[in-house]
């Protein structure tokens, strides 16, 4: 059986603030966003649609309030509203952990659409564009989530090979936060990438991201210790898997309707050429 390193949360303690691993993860998400979304550049078809290096500079200011806002609020209306009623300041507290990735991709794609009408990009095009990029930060993230000794698995058989005697807890458990980095994050970033590095259809990248990171969350929810459980058509599921069936519904039917070329957006129409209407002297 493997034991939980049982990790300081707080990596630098500088005395007047305290740097924690938690925050860290946040920085090295949206580190790996730039540096993705600079690699998707090189692809002709992306280049083709005029994205730029600035392009995901900005977007990545939208996305960071995306994700903090999103996912903290996600936290508290989804999953512990009853908690932060009677602690409301905690509200603030990201450092401690407690985000919430439904809400953080609720979050992200409201920003995007306000980044999409400030930049005049087609949306589809901008979903397209970030959805290889979302499943490395989420892998960030619930190595946070480790590190802080949150989100522990359902009870493990202690001969089950990697079974984990985790903090505070009295018997061994499955690693959730390690089968969700693994599966949802790196898995899922491995065939979305795969699948973005051809043309595909307006929205078909952003599609199959949504429907197969609710497949990913809905089976790897099944090791991790549920924050409440609701009866779904005769059987009982976990919180997590409640909010990831719409999105494996509405993914799989938007990438029908992607490959049925429902969403490409209309050509724009070049800009008008100014004419030199004053006579060419020189002409005959």
């Amino acid at each position: 059986m493997l034991v939980h390193p049982n990790f300081d949360p707080v990596a630098l303690d500088l005395g007047f603030m305290k740097i924690h691993w938690y925050g860290i993860m946040y920085l090295v998400a949206f580190a790996q966003f730039v540096i993705l979304g600079r690699l998707r550049l090189r692809l002709p078809h992306i280049a083709a649609l005029g994205w730029t290096k600035e392009h995901i500079d900005d977007m990545l200011f939208y996305g960071v309030l995306g994700v903090v806002l999103g996912g903290r609020l996600g936290e508290v209306i989804f999953y512990q509203p009853n908690y932060f009623f009677h602690h409301p300041l905690e509200i603030f507290m990201v450092w401690k952990g407690g985000m919430s990735f439904h809400g953080g991709f609720l979050g992200v794609l409201i920003a995007m659409s306000l980044w999409a009408r400030q930049a005049k990009m087609p949306l589809v095009h901008v979903y397209d564009f970030i959805a290889p990029l979302v499943p490395l930060g989420y892998a960030a993230g619930r190595f946070g989530n480790f590190i802080n000794h949150e989100l522990p698995g359902r009870a493990a058989a202690a001969d089950f090979p990697w079974a984990m005697q985790w903090p505070d807890v009295p018997y061994p458990v499955h690693p959730s936060p390690i089968y969700q980095a693994l599966v949802d994050g790196i898995l899922l970033f491995v065939i979305v990438w795969i699948f973005a590095r051809k043309s595909r259809p307006a929205l078909a990248v952003g599609a199959l991201f949504v429907m197969l990171y609710g497949c990913a969350r809905f089976f790897t929810e099944y090791f991790r210790t549920p924050d409440y459980e609701v009866s779904f058509i005769g059987m009982t599921i976990s919180a997590g898997q409640m909010l990831s069936l719409p999105m494996i519904v509405v993914g799989a039917v938007l990438l029908v309707m992607a490959y049925a070329g429902k969403f490409t957006p209309a050509k724009s129409s070049p800009a008008p050429v100014k004419s030199n209407n004053k006579p060419n002297k020189h002409k005959k």
